[in-house]
């Protein structure tokens, strides 16, 4: 199933995409994707989606899920993307935090926070989490998982790398966590470690690989950051992006300037557009 929140911020109301391609409401059956809710999605399947109020196709998509408690991110989770950055293989996954605040919906805006010079782009697979997982094992992290989503982990190098500390202050400006369209539910996706991730900025292809690629996989991260906190429903994981970031160009870097316009999706997973907007204007 695909399910996807739509309205005006703050006031977004569940859905699902049914057969057709049309939304359909499902507040009827649902308070909203989030919390507790996404451990029992499974119930939402004998629902006759085409039987269901029909949205309309132009109104904003949502973050498509509510109140998540926290974003993991794992970083340098492709060797040839670590290499690109510079940086060694990790021999243990790389873990860091994006603020909750940073997420918006998948076509909105992107905000250039003032005094960043090197806004950076990266497509990433979202695990959200549906059970609440504590020292899982590899073999059972799976059946903690939700559904997948797409999350654009946009990432300010300057404030990342340059200003000392960890990597939250460079991940975690507003709109810098666009996810979605959709929360796909994992029989749907079938297998996490064969997904196709693409992104393009103004029409040009700068990211091209698949979740194949991944050092650590889906349900080893699930387990693996599961040994540090516990993870509880609504939260998400974002599993690492494939090289092609700005950071990485040869022989000189690109970053996201006011006016562009970027382009991102995983197989199945549906396609983000963002365009990019300067606080302080053109530059």
């Amino acid at each position: 199933m695909k399910l996807v929140r739509v309205g005006a911020p703050g006031r977004e109301r569940p859905a699902a995409i049914a057969a057709d391609g049309s939304i359909r409401d499902l507040s009827a059956h649902l308070g909203d994707i989030g919390g507790d809710a996404l451990g029992d999605l499974g119930r939402l399947a004998d629902i006759d989606l085409s039987a269901l109020p029909r949205l309309a196709e132009d109104e904003r998509t949502g973050a498509c899920v509510a109140n998540v408690g926290k974003v993991v991110c794992i970083g340098l989770n492709y060797s040839d993307h670590a290499a690109e950055a510079g940086m060694p293989v990790p021999d243990e996954p790389v873990i860091f935090m994006k603020a909750t605040s940073a997420l918006c919906g998948p076509n909105d805006d992107v905000l250039l926070p003032r005094g960043t010079e090197k806004a950076d782009w990266e497509v990433e697979l979202g695990v959200v989490i549906g059970r609440t997982a504590s020292e899982v094992s590899e073999a059972d992290a799976l059946g903690h998982v939700a559904g997948y989503c797409i999350v654009h982990d946009v990432s300010a190098r300057d404030f990342q790398l340059d200003r000392g500390g960890q990597w939250v202050k460079g991940k975690s400006a507003d709109t810098f966590g666009p996810i979605g369209p959709w929360l796909v539910t994992p029989e749907e996706v079938g297998d996490p470690q064969n997904l196709a991730l693409w992104l393009e900025v103004n029409g040009e292809r700068m990211q091209d690989g698949s979740t194949a690629t991944m050092i650590f996989g889906v349900a080893y991260l699930v387990s693996y950051v599961s040994q540090f906190m516990s993870l509880q429903p609504g939260d998400i994981i974002s599993t690492g992006t494939p090289p092609g970031v700005g950071m990485g160009l040869k022989p000189h870097p690109r970053y996201l300037s006011d006016g562009d316009v970027v382009r991102l999706g995983i197989d199945g997973l549906g396609e983000q557009r963002q365009v990019v907007r300067s606080k302080g204007g053109a530059k």
